[in-house]
């Protein structure tokens, strides 16, 4: 089955303060005791949205004028921390497609690019400039458009980055490795033919 070729995302975002946002705040360790990443979505960033007694901290993620953002906006080193796929897989269960930040860590940064969720990065101060317009718009549709690599809010451009390779597999549809080689089975058998071992 072909991947989808992401070339534009397009939602309302929901801006997540702080850098350095490790994976255990993303998805705490004591949800990843699963077999599946199916339910992972309610546990995404679950620690500082819900207090002990189960009733819901004053957190972006909460807050009704971002219900149903697809697209989050963070700060530097977003994803930092322990290289657990977890984090992304939480994320992207709970609905976002894409990050606007900084910088990623690297290998968040790479489980996210193999869920079809890009992470582009932008300036500063136009990551100040897009957090202000949400703020005052929370309903604006931001549009990621990877061919143009342009932040779209309100009419406003925003040049974004997004590394050569990543870029390269998500606008081809190719972002996926797994997914690639299990839509190729005769090339498998033909490795597997050539393997003394199998």
């Amino acid at each position: 089955m072909a991947l989808e070729k992401v070339t534009q995302v397009t939602g309302k975002a929901v801006p997540v303060p702080g850098d350095d946002v490790d994976t255990d705040r993303i998805i705490p360790a004591r949800f990843m005791k699963c077999v599946t990443f199916d339910g992972l979505g309610e546990y995404a960033f679950y620690d500082v949205r819900i207090g002990e007694d189960g009733s819901k901290k004053k957190h972006p993620l909460n807050d009704a004028r971002h219900q149903d953002a697809s697209i989050m906006l963070v700060g530097s080193n977003f994803g930092c921390g322990s290289s657990r796929e977890h984090a992304p897989q939480a994320l992207h269960k709970f609905g976002i497609r894409a990050i606007v930040g900084l910088s990623f860590a690297e290998i968040f940064f790479g489980n996210s690019t193999t869920l079809g969720m890009p992470c582009v990065s932008v300036s500063p101060e136009d990551r100040t400039a897009i957090a202000g317009l949400i703020e005052e718009d929370p309903e604006a549709l931001v549009t990621i458009n990877l061919q143009e690599m342009i932040v779209t809010v309100a009419d406003e451009d925003y040049p974004c980055t997004l590394p050569k390779s990543a870029h390269e597999a998500l606008v081809a549809g190719e972002w996926d490795p797994i997914a690639l080689m299990l839509d190729k089975p005769e090339a498998i058998d033909s490795v597997v033919e050539r393997l003394h071992y199998v």
